[in-house]
């Protein structure tokens, strides 16, 4: 993925670059478009521990810091660009179509649920652990460990349940 930002902005750190220094306001919002994957949103966050290229993460509004998905998480969800560690800097998707981490082999079109291993996200159903707005994009070859995903500002609360 080759994603490039379109929005009028000069000095921009790249969609797949993690940098120790803030480059800009967390919280911030571009788009930018690929051209396979065509246009996402992007917002820029402080990254977390383990954190590696296509980890589902949630993320606070309030300081803009990230934590791997984990079981029992609430809050929005986005997908990293980079492998943003912990004291870094970088952009995660949180709208169009992404290549995030998952388990196993993904289904096309199924839901997107929270797993045991934090960053990943699997199409087995979790009571309670439904990633609203997100659906497989792609069945994976095996074990290949990424997926692709359709993802509108994605979001889990700890209440959605297997339907």
């Amino acid at each position: 993925m080759a994603f490039h930002i379109v929005d009028g902005i000069i000095g921009t750190q790249g969609i797949a670059t993690t940098d120790t220094t803030q480059n800009h306001e967390l919280g911030k919002i571009v788009r930018a478009h690929d051209p396979s994957y065509g246009d996402g949103e992007f917002i820029y966050l402080l990254g977390v521990a383990s954190t590696a290229v296509g980890s589902f993460v949630s993320y606070n509004p309030d300081d803009f810091s990230t934590t791997l998905l984990a079981a029992n998480a609430i809050g929005p969800v986005a997908v990293a660009m980079s492998a943003n560690v912990a004291s870094q800097y970088g952009w995660y998707q949180i709208s169009g179509k992404a290549v995030g981490k998952c388990l196993t082999q993904f289904a096309d079109n199924a839901q997107v649920w929270i797993t045991a291993t934090a960053g990943s996200v699997d199409d087995a159903s979790v009571a309670g652990d439904l990633v609203n707005n997100a659906k497989g994009a792609s069945t994976t070859v095996a074990d290949s460990g990424v997926a692709d995903f359709e993802i509108a500002r994605p979001w889990v609360d700890n209440i959605s349940s297997a339907t």
